[in-house]
Formats: C-alpha cells, structure tokens, sequence
C-alpha cells in the first residue's frame, strides 16, 4: 500500500495544466439537464487501459480500451513497469474516447470510479493518479472500486438478477467462491491458495510453446489451451485434481502445473526434443489439464452450493450461479459447471465475454450500484490509498472447512 502523497511522486500524476487542456477539448453543456446518474468508469488494475460512461439504466453510453496483451504476448508474461508505461501513455486518450463516443462531457457526470484495489501496484497507480486530477478538477464524487466486486456485480447490468446469488470468479490474477448479499455484503467461501487458474493455464502454455503453434501463435496462453484440448485426447493423461481430501471450497492450481511441468519434461526426453519445440502430444496434454482444472473448480463451487443451501443463504430452487473472470470464457469449464447448477437445481449464468474480462464498464457499473446504494462515495480523497492485496468481503471459509461436506460424485461428460 502506498498514500497517496507518494503515488503522486512515484506514477508521474498528470499535471494541472494536461488535465486542464484535456477538459478543455470537451464540448460543455452547462444548460442541459441530465434525468440520470452518469459515471466514468476508469480500470487499469492489471494490463489493459479501459474506460467507460455508464448511466443508471445500465445503458453503456461508450467505451474504449486499450490492450497490452500483443506486448505481453512477446516478453512472455506481463512485466510490470511495461505496463505500468503503457497505461501511462494510453490513459488520457482512452478516457477521451469513452466520453466522446458517449456525447457526455465531463461536466455532465455523477462521479468518476476507479479501480484501487486489488491488482498490479504499478498498474493500480496510474489509474489513481489520473483519476484524481480529474475528480479534483470538476468537483466530482470519487468512488473507489473493489476490482473482484465490479465482476461480480457486472452480471446485474446484463441480466435481472436479486440478491442473494453465488460468484465464482476466476480468471489470471484471481480465483475465489462468494456469496453476494448486498453490493457491498460479500461472504467469502474459498478461494485459491496459491495461483489462479488462468496464471497456471498460461504457464501450461509456455511450457508447451504453444505461441510457435501454427494455429495458437496469436492466442493467450489460456486461449490456445483451450483451442488445442479439441483435438487431444484427455485421457491420455492421468492427472489427478487437487485436494480432493480437503472438502472446502478452496482451491490449489500449483501442485497441479508442477506434475504437468514434468510430464512435459519426460515427453520431451521420450520424443528427443529440445525445450521449446512442440511435442506430437501436445494437444492431449491440453486436453487433459483442462479436465481436471475443470473438475477441480467444478467440485468446489458444488460444496459451494449445497453449503450455502444446507444454511439457508440461498433458495432451495431458483438459486443462481454467477460466473465471471477471463478464465469463465473458458466453454468447457462452463459446461463442467453445468453439470453442476443441473443437478443442485441452479440457474448459471454469465456476462458476455467481453464483459468477463477486464474492462471499463463493470467500473461503471459498479460505481452506478454504490451510487444508488450510498456507499462508498468521496467527496474528499485525501489518504486515499490503492491496495495491490485486498481479501473481499468476510471471509468464512474457515466454517465452510469445518461443515465438511461430502459433495455427491457426478459424470463429468464434457
């Protein structure tokens, strides 16, 4: 955690007089008279620059993003000062884009939110910084954004969902079960306790060099896994899931990736290839890993559910099942969750793709909700910090470990 006194010196803050011409180049309405709440949603908790104007209704008035993904693609994983550089030279025209395409000036909004926590430091810095120039600058209202509870209230902008429901978030950066009651009223029920899905994906991708696959060369890692399981056969490997003996609802992906980094070895070694050429099992390999993640995830989200409904903390019928994150993209994870919310009597339900990954609009969103709900809105940001780790809600999956529960063996068919 830095103040932010020193994030002003460290992130470079834009100056006055930049911030100053920015707001100039927008056109003012000072008569027009706006019949809904507006807020600028800014994200940079990781490697993309996103913005987005969003009003009450949920109508997303515009957008603009900026991918770093092609960079990272390069180095091999993301680098946090590149990023925090590329957010730096993209932040301001990004912003200009979303308000432009929206035909809302500055002065026209409600409030600005801005992701502080949790996420890259230098990535979380930029977006502070520029974000508080620009709400001291219009007299605006600031409302900082827990990055995981924009997720999982985005599904809120895109379908009629009612509090209580349960959230799986999983993506790169993160993996963890809650119960949402409120949108700030989240009851933590596992979560990973080593690395995310997505990062171990990725890593899986590495290893395999998938990115000099004719046909994943442009992929993220996590994408070409998935593309290449499709023609590999998954029972050509074995790989058990983790902590199957442990019946919470936490999760382990590290174990996991050690025993695939070794298989890869012993394939390589087997077909007299150096590292870094593709091996004729690839594909199986691909498939198989994807399997069992699957399953891991799909197993305790399944203790998530009967836990919940064992102490009436959602219906016995009609209960919902949201899933979010880059990793919920993933269409053979979903189905294995299916197989899930089918037999627990469960509706699944996920945002568009481009709203499971990172982007300005939940921001929004999210700023939209706290709005109506009157929580969290600064009128004064001094000692506002951003934090680089940030649990979400309360966490009890201490009580979830203790209630034991054995969750019932079902066919994964996928």
């Amino acid at each position: 955690m830095l103040i932010l006194n020193k994030t002003a010196r460290v992130f470079s803050t834009p100056s006055k007089r930049k911030i100053c011409e920015f707001l100039r180049s927008f056109h003012f309405h000072p008569g027009k008279r706006l019949f809904h709440k507006l807020v600028l949603g800014i994200e940079t908790s990781c490697d993309d620059t996103a913005a987005a104007v969003v009003d009450e209704t949920g109508n997303v008035l515009g957008e603009a993003i900026h991918s770093q993904t092609e960079v990272h693609l390069k180095t091999g994983g993301i680098i946090p000062p590149v990023a925090q550089q590329l957010h730096r030279e993209n932040i301001q025209r990004i912003v200009q884009e979303a308000l432009s395409a929206s035909k809302v000036s500055p002065s026209e909004l409600s409030a600005v939110a801005t992701t502080i926590k949790p996420g890259l430091a230098l990535s979380l810095g930029v977006g502070l910084s520029f974000s508080l120039q620009l709400v001291n600058q219009l007299k605006k209202p600031f409302i900082p954004i827990h990055h995981m509870e924009a997720h999982a209230l985005t599904i809120r902008l895109t379908n009629k969902v009612e509090f209580p429901f349960l959230v799986l978030l999983i993506s790169g950066g993160h993996c963890l079960l809650a119960l949402v009651r409120g949108v700030s009223d989240f009851l933590l029920l596992g979560k990973s306790l080593d690395i995310a899905p997505g990062d171990m994906l990725d890593k899986v991708a590495r290893r395999l060099s998938l990115i000099k696959h004719p046909e994943c060369s442009t992929m993220s890692g996590g994408k070409a896994i998935e593309h290449l399981a499709k023609q590999g056969n998954k029972l050509h490997f074995d790989f058990k899931p983790p902590m199957q003996r442990a019946k919470n609802c936490d999760f382990s992906f590290s174990g996991l990736q050690h025993v695939i980094d070794r298989i890869i070895m012993q394939k390589e070694k087997e077909e007299g290839i150096e590292k870094g050429q593709i091996l004729s099992s690839a594909a199986d390999i691909a498939a198989a890993v994807q399997h069992t993640t699957a399953c891991h995830i799909a197993k305790r989200t399944h203790r998530a559910i009967l836990f919940c409904k064992q102490r009436d903390l959602l219906c016995q019928s009609n209960a919902v099942l949201v899933v979010s994150g880059g990793v919920a993209s993933n269409l053979y994870i979903r189905k294995a969750l299916e197989i899930v919310t089918n037999a627990t009597q469960c509706t699944l339900l996920c945002p568009p793709p481009k709203l499971c990954t990172d982007n300005g609009i939940m921001i929004a969103w999210n700023g939209i909700e706290r709005l109506r709900a009157g929580l969290g809105i600064l009128h004064d940001t001094e000692g506002i910090r951003y934090e680089p780790k940030c649990p979400l809600g309360v966490d009890i999956s201490k009580e979830v470990g203790e209630a034991a529960i054995k969750v019932p063996r079902l066919n994964m068919k996928i």
